[in-house]
């Protein structure tokens, strides 16, 4: 048998260490469908406006990746399956609300625990998005309320704005009315944890809504009583969680929310029942002003859709 050199012997060794160093710093950066798995914040630039999304990432069975997303408008929908490889994610959803045909087509990329990458929209317009690990607003003390305040003095707009679009709403006996579709109405001032009461009454067929801290949609909207409760009628949080019954008295009556939110956990009392028992919302809802969802948020009244009244409306914030 031939001998080997000592030295090439030794040559040989030390790059099979460098080469077994070098895959191991290679597998411990290397990213995984699991790092994919859990809820994201997005900001999409739309032609130069952030506007607001979010998508959760779910493991089913062994090895499938699974979803749901919101887009700029309408409720969550489920993902089917999420592709995966080398970093690289991508899937598709159809349309909702939107008005072109195409599948929606969601591709990025997941580097140093943050996403980026592009949104093709129904119409086939293409958006560039980047998101965050959505916060989990886990609240470690029971909350210490606060004076409760007026948001609405039953007199005019003082404390409030309109935005997106033509401010249709006006001030009458007591009343704050959006007369017909338009802006939207949201407070001044911006709140973390609170308890809203609010009454209000819509028209039959009326849709409306009151979001909390601006990002998460509770549903006023005239459903049937008796209706089996939905995520997207009387009050559910739009396309998250369902109202245990509908518990409404119908078009042209006044009614109410009181509304307790504490992190991300709610309950919603309608009419003096309790429909949503503190459960927890997972994300964004359609038509929210942003995705930052750790930062406090304005009450914001839905003023885009069908007619619908306001009044007693009062927030008592957590100190």
């Amino acid at each position: 048998m031939k001998k080997l050199n000592l030295g090439f012997v030794i040559a040989l060794f030390v790059f099979a260490l460098t080469s077994l160093s070098f895959i191991k710093s290679e597998n411990n950066n290397l990213v995984e469908s699991k790092d994919l798995i859990g809820r994201w914040d997005l900001t999409l630039d739309v032609n130069g406006k952030p506007e607001p999304s979010w998508m959760e990432v779910k493991l089913s069975g062994f090895k499938t990746l699974v979803g749901y997303y919101v887009a700029l408008h309408g409720s969550a929908r489920p993902v089917a399956k999420v592709e995966f490889e080398n970093g690289m994610f991508s899937f598709k959803i159809p349309p909702q609300w939107e008005a072109g045909d195409k599948d929606m087509v969601i591709e990025g990329k997941l580097q140093n625990d943050k996403i980026s990458g592009t949104v093709t929209d129904s119409q086939g317009k293409t958006y560039k998005f980047t998101g965050v690990r959505a916060p989990l607003l886990v609240r470690e003390k029971v909350p210490v309320w606060g004076k409760p305040i007026k948001l609405f003095n039953g007199k005019d707009l003082t404390g409030w704005k309109a935005i997106g679009g033509t401010n249709n709403w006006v001030v009458k006996n007591g009343v704050l009315t959006n007369t017909m579709a338009g802006a939207n109405l949201i407070t001044n001032q911006k709140f973390n944890d609170f308890k809203l009461h609010i009454e209000f009454r819509y028209q039959k067929a009326g849709n409306s809504g009151v979001y909390l801290r601006g990002r998460h949609e509770v549903q006023i909207e005239d459903s049937p009583a008796g209706t089996h409760p939905n995520s997207v009628l009387y009050g559910g949080v739009y396309g998250f969680l369902s109202a245990s019954e509908i518990n409404a008295k119908g078009p042209g009556e006044w009614q109410s929310y009181d509304i307790t939110l504490i992190g991300r956990m709610v309950t919603i009392v309608s009419n003096g029942k309790t429909i949503v028992s503190n459960q927890e919302i997972p994300g964004i809802t359609g038509g929210a002003l942003d995705s930052n969802e750790g930062e406090p948020g304005p009450i914001y009244l839905q003023g885009d859709h069908q007619p619908v009244e306001f009044r007693n409306i009062v927030i008592t914030p957590a100190r």
